[in-house]
C-alpha cells in the first residue's frame, strides 16, 4: 500500500522490543509445560492400572475350566496355555500369526494365539482342540479329519480343526466361498487342501460351543 497524506510512513505496524517477545513466548512455554505435566499425571492416574514387567496373577476359562497362572504380561495365549498350563493340543508353527497352527476360539472367534496376550484374555471363553471331544467322543469335525484322511504330518491339524470349528458353528451348512474364506488363513505344507475341505464340507449339524 502506498504512503498518504494521512498516513505518511505507510501501513501501521507493530513494534514490539526482542525482550518483550522473549519474555511472552517464555511465560507460554512454561504455561504449556505445566499444562502437559498435568495431562499426563491426569492420564496417569485415570488411565488403565499399568502392570508388570514382572509376573501377575491371571486366570483364564480353558474348555469350561478356570485356570490360575502368574505370567508376565507380555507372555501370549499360546506360551500361557502350552508352557504354563501344559495344554498342548494347538501346536507353534511360524509364531508370527500366518500359519493358523496355533488357532483357537475365543468367545466364538477364531483367533491366531501365537499373536494373543493372555492377560487379554481374562474372562473370555477359550476353547482349544484339548476340550472338544466329549465323553470320549471325538467332535464331528475331529472324526472327519479322521475319516476323509486329511492330514499327514499333522502339525497344522489342531489349527485347521479349530478353524472348522468356529467356521460351522456360525454357518452349519458352508458354501464353497464361506468355506474357502473360513479356512484362507490356515497353511498346510504338506498340501492337504482338498482331503480338508471334503472333511469340513462332509459334517453336518455342529451346534455352537
Amino acid at each position: 500500500m502506498a504512503p498518504s497524506d494521512d498516513n505518511p510512513e505507510g501501513p501501521e505496524r507493530f513494534s514490539v522490543s526482542r525482550r518483550a517477545f522473549l519474555r511472552s513466548a517464555g511465560v507460554g512455554s512454561l504455561a504449556a509445560s505445566v499444562v502437559g505435566v498435568a495431562g499426563v499425571e491426569a492420564q496417569t492416574t485415570t488411565g488403565p492400572r499399568v502392570v508388570g514387567p514382572g509376573d501377575v496373577p491371571i486366570q483364564l476359562m480353558v474348555n469350561g475350566k478356570p485356570v490360575d497362572l502368574r505370567i508376565e504380561p507380555r507372555v501370549t495365549l499360546l506360551d500361557a496355555i502350552r508352557n504354563r498350563a501344559d495344554i498342548t493340543g494347538n501346536k507353534r508353527g511360524c509364531d508370527r500369526g500366518a500359519c493358523g497352527a496355533c488357532t483357537m476360539i475365543v468367545d466364538g472367534r477364531a483367533v491366531y494365539s501365537c499373536s494373543t496376550l493372555a492377560i487379554e484374555s481374562q474372562g473370555k471363553q477359550i476353547r482349544t482342540v484339548d476340550g472338544l471331544e466329549s465323553g470320549g467322543r471325538l467332535h464331528p469335525v475331529q472324526q472327519a479329519f479322521c475319516d476323509k484322511d486329511a492330514l499327514m504330518c499333522g502339525f497344522c491339524t489342531p489349527g485347521f480343526i479349530m478353524a472348522s470349528v468356529a467356521l460351522l458353528e456360525k454357518h452349519p451348512n458352508p458354501t464353497a466361498e464361506q468355506l474357502h474364506k473360513g479356512l484362507d488363513g490356515n497353511i498346510c505344507r504338506c498340501g492337504t487342501f482338498p482331503r480338508v475341505l471334503e472333511a469340513v464340507s462332509s459334517v453336518k449339524g455342529v451346534a455352537r460351543g
